[in-house]
């Protein structure tokens, strides 16, 4: 399938997926008398509100016609999208084109490697194309788990998260940790929806896991940015974690991950004791793949 098909096909997906979600209740439209055959809006309805052909919009979900800028903007507003699932149908549908992908190995850059060298209280991580593990300090092997003894193809944040218990137990609300990691790997499969390890990985998973093969089928977009994470430690306890991305200029596939906790509290605390520990108890140097 040629990148722009593939293309077309996620933009009739994703729109079905959001039109599914709403009622007509919801965006104005009285509820028809009897069941219906499908949840959500009818497709019918949605070109109603657009102010579209049926025939048109139909053609838009079978991935068989490239929608206009007033249009997209027309079906963000009526399908209540937020700016990252608006940006990602923009992407979809080529009005905003990516950047030509590379798909080399990735080594961590240089500059990104002596930040890491730098962090010796602060978990840090960085992670490439399909949230791929590129590299970590000691305290991001201490906070997660010892990278260096996961395979180098199966070194994934992403697969991770879903699939290695002693992360996955980190998280007291690990499906809203795996939803929000799964729509960000999604923002990935826009920008290159042909990339052959992406389609394994995203293969591997919905048959090895309900949870993935469920939520991936929701067309759940998001984009990145900073946030709070709650961690159940198994040697210093609870901590609550901001994280932030640093991007690489001259490589935007690279991002560093930094989490870090408001100084005076129990947080904060904790997390010098875990530098204490992973001092003693380890002796893992910086590593990349």
């Amino acid at each position: 399938m040629s990148s722009s098909n593939a293309h077309h096909s996620e933009l009739g997906a994703f729109l079905k997926a959001r039109r599914r979600e709403l009622s007509p209740t919801q965006v104005g439209l009285p509820d028809s008398a009897g069941r219906r055959r499908v949840k959500g809006l009818r497709r019918e309805e949605v070109a109603l509100l657009a102010s579209i052909s049926p025939d048109y919009y139909t053609r838009l979900e079978q991935g068989r016609r490239q929608a206009s800028e007033p249009v997209l903007d027309t079906l963000a507003r009526v399908l209540r999208l937020d700016d990252g699932e608006r940006a990602y149908m923009f992407e979809l549908s080529g009005r905003d084109a990516a950047r030509p992908r590379r798909r080399t190995p990735q080594k961590v850059h240089p500059q990104l490697r002596r930040l890491l060298d730098d962090l010796a209280t602060t978990p840090a991580v960085v992670l490439g194309r399909r949230t791929d593990i590129l590299a970590w300090n000691p305290m991001a092997a201490a906070l997660f788990t010892d990278f260096a003894r996961i395979p180098v193809e199966k070194r994934n944040f992403v697969r991770l998260v879903f699939r290695e218990p002693a992360i996955r137990a980190l998280y007291p609300d690990w499906d809203w940790v795996a939803q929000t990691s799964l729509a960000q790997l999604r923002m990935e499969a826009a920008r290159d929806p042909n990339d052959p390890r992406l389609a394994k990985l995203v293969g591997e998973l919905s048959l090895q896991d309900p949870d993935f093969r469920r939520w991936w089928g929701a067309h759940r977009v998001a984009v990145q940015g900073t946030g709070t994470k709650v961690l159940h430690h198994p040697v210093v306890g609870e901590l609550t974690l901001d994280w932030s991305f640093l991007t690489c200029t001259d490589d935007p596939d690279q991002r560093l991950i930094t989490l870090t906790a408001e100084p005076g509290t129990p947080s904060h605390d904790r997390l010098r004791i875990l530098a204490s520990w992973a001092a003693r108890s380890a002796d893992h140097p910086v590593a990349d793949g």
